[in-house]
């Protein structure tokens, strides 16, 4: 490939040889014509007037054929894996300056096309010939550190069918500059290459070839082992139904947290105990992963993942409520124990149902908001959690928390010998 100096050298190979060619002794030829470099200029007449071939680089255009073969350059993670490189075409407009009573800009016109189209490539010699003749010239010029000669395809020239509109266009953004007699050429393909140097891969020693038949597992229904309509407590063993489920290894990801191995694994059905994942009380999220198992020893890769399912994980009150007296007068602080613990920016709120209402009357309901734990220093979970209560009716309630929107589940008692066998528990009594 080439570096940056790519394109400053191609504007000086061209040059250099037009600039031989309109110096060859031969009938014809225009005497103390040159080559310049730069944006076309007005004519002018006297003794200072120009003579020669004007070089202007006036567009660049991405190659269509080169522009992405160096893809990808970089790894999944973002590191280098190969030199990046651009690939670029060069517009040339040739103007013609001389004295036009004696055709001098059609003569010098003639030579340029005679000769670019005698040596329509632009050689390894040539480069290296215009280099040195530029490094004679000035022994510190920019171009003794260009390497476009070592470039893996050669550039090539062209000309360029211009019709009148396009060169009107063109010209036409050149302020003040009449129109001269001018052709346009184009070099194709110019390589500029990053000077960044990516890591090396190691060398593979081994091969393998996996051709797996595409299964995309699919969860239908999330539900608790225990039986549909059966709340999901977080100690619930969770039955995932859908299809699909099995495959040589199949994970599931609940929650924010990596995937974990599932109990039993069917086609139509997997199963989960969510005791020791420690998940929080709320809106959590279902999804099977089943990874690709490749190498030797096998390793998981990135293989295909079902749809994520939305469940509700309801807290569990885990102990008997208990009352106590608040800090200000006619308060009362209600304690409840609450599986999974309770984290500190989560939103908890005390649901309070009247049990025993009086025929004539509505049943009572209360709902009160735990202060919010969200600060400095406060542990990131608790077991239990004290809510201050105000304005309560004498009576017996229903006891029930709601974490994140996730309202517990009521469970009747089941102890013969309890006052409130067959009841719905927890219950506390007010005063």
């Amino acid at each position: 490939m080439s570096n940056f100096l790519a394109i400053a050298t191609v504007t000086a190979t061209i040059g250099q040889i037009l600039s031989e060619a309109v110096a060859a002794s031969v009938p014809g030829a225009v005497g103390e014509a040159k080559v310049f470099t730069g944006p076309p200029e007005a004519p002018r007449t006297g003794p200072g007037a120009k003579k020669g071939i004007n070089l202007y680089l006036y567009q660049v255009t991405p190659n269509a054929a080169w522009r992405n073969a160096d893809l990808p350059t970089r790894g999944g993670d973002g590191r280098l894996s190969g030199r990046p490189q651009a690939a670029i075409d060069l517009n040339y407009l040739l103007t013609f300056y001389g004295d036009s009573k004696d055709l001098e800009p059609e003569r010098l016109m003639g030579i340029a096309v005679r000769t670019l189209h005698e040596q329509p490539v632009l050689t390894r010699e040539a480069v290296r010939h215009a280099v040195q003749k530029a490094e004679d010239d000035d022994p510190a010029t920019f171009l003794k550190s260009s390497d476009l000669a070592e470039q893996v395809e050669l550039v090539k020239l062209s000309p360029l069918p211009l019709n009148l509109e396009e060169l009107s266009k063109l010209w036409s953004v050149l302020l003040q500059v009449p129109y001269q007699l001018s052709v346009a050429y184009q070099g194709t393909v110019v390589l500029i290459e990053s000077e960044l140097t990516p890591a090396t891969p190691l060398p593979v020693r081994a091969r393998g070839v996996y051709v797996l038949p595409f299964r995309q597992p699919t969860v239908e229904r999330v539900e608790s082992a225990a039986g549909e309509g059966e709340p999901i407590l977080w100690n619930t063993v969770l039955r995932v139904s859908g299809r699909q489920l099995r495959a040589p290894a199949t994970t599931v990801r609940l929650g924010p947290g990596p995937p974990v191995e599932p109990g039993t694994v069917r086609d139509r059905e997997l199963t989960v105990d969510l005791e020791p994942l420690g998940l929080a009380a709320g809106v959590q999220s279902v999804q099977v992963v089943q990874p690709v198992l490749m190498g030797d020893p096998p390793v998981p890769h990135l293989g295909v993942e079902s749809n994520l399912t939305p469940f509700v994980l309801r807290p569990a009150i885990t102990a008997p409520v208990t009352t106590a007296a608040g800090a200000k007068a006619g308060t009362v602080d209600v304690t409840v124990a609450v599986k999974p613990p309770i984290g500190k920016r989560q939103v908890v709120r005390l649901l309070l149902n009247e049990l025993a209402v009086p025929a004539g009357r509505p049943p009572r309901a209360y709902a009160f908001e735990a202060p919010s734990r969200d600060t400095e220093g406060a542990p990131d979970t608790v077991d239990s959690l004290a809510v201050t209560t105000a304005g309560i009716e004498d009576g017996t309630y229903l006891v029930r928390v709601s974490v994140d929107g996730a309202v517990s589940a009521p469970a009747p008692d089941d102890d013969p010998a309890s006052p409130t066998f067959n009841q719905l528990i927890p219950q506390v009594t007010f005063p």
